[in-house]
């Protein structure tokens, strides 16, 4: 029985664990699609899109009004109590500063609050602070070891396509978030999108 060349079983190699990569890749988007796109509101809002967000446990949905510009978000985190989480769009440029942010945590009375705040260096305070858009409907609940913000911002400057920064920490003191970790999925925590992206 011939054997087969060791260039060939190289590139047959190289050929099988190319397949094994994008199948996994597949699989995880198609599962990562499920979770978003099955996901019930208990206050029975309904959203045209959404996504997984590959840090932190997150999920955005959201309904994009082109012939307005705004956009009605839901942004939604697994997480503690007593911690608090982050959405915000970035309308300079990409990464953390600039990103203007709406924040929500559980207040010291117990109830979920939500306000906008401004991140303006890489030690800012997260009290609450005008941003650079407007902002309505403002709100925040906890269910299901997930904190969820809702709003809708707009008109957007800058079209559709927007940088987004989203973030989590684990306390909260005299209800004013204390800084989030130093941690790979946390320094990772943003990127762009299109809210154009998913709309039918």
């Amino acid at each position: 029985m011939s054997s087969i060349p060791p260039s060939h079983l190289r590139r047959r190699l190289l050929f099988l664990l190319a397949a094994a990569i994008l199948t996994s890749s597949s699989l995880s988007a198609a599962v990562s699609s499920e979770n978003c796109s099955t996901y019930a509101f208990r206050s029975n809002r309904t959203f045209s899109s959404c996504t997984d967000l590959p840090y932190l446990d997150a999920h955005l949905h959201w309904n994009y009004a082109p012939s307005t510009g705004k956009v009605t978000i839901a942004y939604r985190a697994k997480q503690a109590p007593q911690g608090w989480v982050a959405w915000g769009i970035n309308p300079f440029e990409t990464g953390m500063v600039g990103t203007q942010a709406l924040v929500a945590f559980r207040a010291s009375n117990g109830s979920m609050t939500a306000y906008t705040t401004s991140i303006t260096s890489y030690d800012p305070s997260l009290g609450p602070a005008r941003v650079s858009f407007h902002v309505s409907g403002l709100s925040a609940e906890y269910a299901a070891g997930e904190m969820v913000i809702f709003a809708t911002i707009g008109p957007l400057r800058n079209g559709s396509v927007v940088n987004q920064v989203w973030q989590a920490g684990d306390s909260v003191f005299d209800n004013v978030p204390l800084p989030h970790p130093i941690s790979p999925a946390n320094l990772q925590s943003w990127g762009d999108i299109d809210f154009l992206m998913y709309l039918s």
